[in-house]
């Protein structure tokens, strides 16, 4: 019998429009408030067609506001919200849009694969039912009620639900909040592809590695305004300092020029400073004891809470 070969998987992102290259998310001049509080104080931030944009901050910074607002589940008190050209509040305009809330409600008494055809009986050209759930190692919860699901599962899915309709745009709120290491890789494989097929994502993380491993372009919003946006990599140079990685019978947290020391458990000692070439040739013309010595630029972790303490000291 001659075996036939599947046909190769369809890309899971809709084709865009010609007009792409315009913002696909434009939030302009924005403030909302709740009661006494300003989650959001005139913010600005357009995300172009393709993007995959990381927005970072810490509880409370507004970044789930902001999500909120583009998804039109909520309106401004100020300023402009336009999500692929039309007002998010509109049906039309959310049609290319999928989301990942922080807390998404499923059935309990429906199966997955149930959950994901109702899902996708709303779009008009959907990711087959069984390919998605290959996708997103969901096929042997098939069958399964999603009231049994664990929490990691559950949130496999919700991420699953969200591109189901084949979006031009994708919202994720802490996508991977409860998944361990393994399946945390997966659903980055799956948004590495979704947006490989040209799909836009703006995705908030409490996993700052999960930013640096996915974001082309970061922006950072602490106390409902936007402190920072541009390039991962023009994020990390921001801070302007290098951690240097030794160990030491020498105490060095107080050597000229090393602005912030740490020791880890295993005794080592980080040194941060502006200029790692410098220290490490004093630490030498001052004869000090050291070896197992790594020097390489901020993590994002680093960047971002260096840009925070910054802003605190203003």
């Amino acid at each position: 019998m001659t075996r036939t070969h599947p046909p190769e998987r369809a890309p899971v992102v809709a084709p865009a429009p010609p007009e792409a290259a315009a913002a696909v998310v434009a939030v302009s001049g924005v403030t909302r408030r709740f009661g006494d509080v300003v989650a959001l104080d005139d913010v600005s931030l357009d995300v172009g067609a393709g993007e995959l944009v990381g927005l970072l901050g810490p509880n409370g910074a507004g970044k789930s506001t902001l999500l909120s607002l583009v998804s039109g589940q909520r309106r401004p008190d100020a300023g402009t919200v336009r999500l692929l050209g039309g007002d998010p509040r509109d049906a039309a305009s959310r049609a290319g849009l999928g989301i990942t809330p922080q807390e998404t409600g499923l059935p309990p008494t429906l199966r997955v694969r149930e959950v994901v055809d109702f899902v996708g009986g709303h779009f008009a050209d959907p990711v087959p039912t069984g390919e998605l759930l290959e996708q997103f190692g969901l096929t042997d919860l098939a069958r399964r009620q999603t009231g049994a699901l664990s929490g990691g599962q559950k949130r496999r899915l919700a991420v699953a639900l969200s591109l189901v309709g084949r979006p031009r745009v994708v919202l994720l709120d802490e996508p991977t909040t409860g998944l361990d290491i393994g399946a945390r890789q997966a659903l980055w494989d799956a948004i590495r592809a979704y947006h490989a097929d040209g799909g836009t994502v703006l995705l908030t993380s409490h996993y700052l590695e999960e930013v640096q491993a996915l974001a082309q372009r970061v922006v950072v919003v602490d106390r409902g305004v936007v402190r920072a946006d541009d390039s991962l990599d023009a994020i990390l140079r921001r801070v302007g300092l290098r951690r240097v990685a030794l160990r030491s019978a020498s105490d060095l947290a107080a050597w000229p020029g090393v602005v912030r020391a740490e020791r880890r458990d295993d005794g080592t000692q980080e040194l941060y400073t502006a200029d790692a070439d410098t220290l490490v040739r004093e630490l030498v013309r001052g004869d000090v004891d050291f070896h197992d010595l790594q020097i390489r630029g901020a993590s994002l972790e680093e960047a971002f809470e260096e840009m925070v303490m910054q802003e605190a000291t203003r």
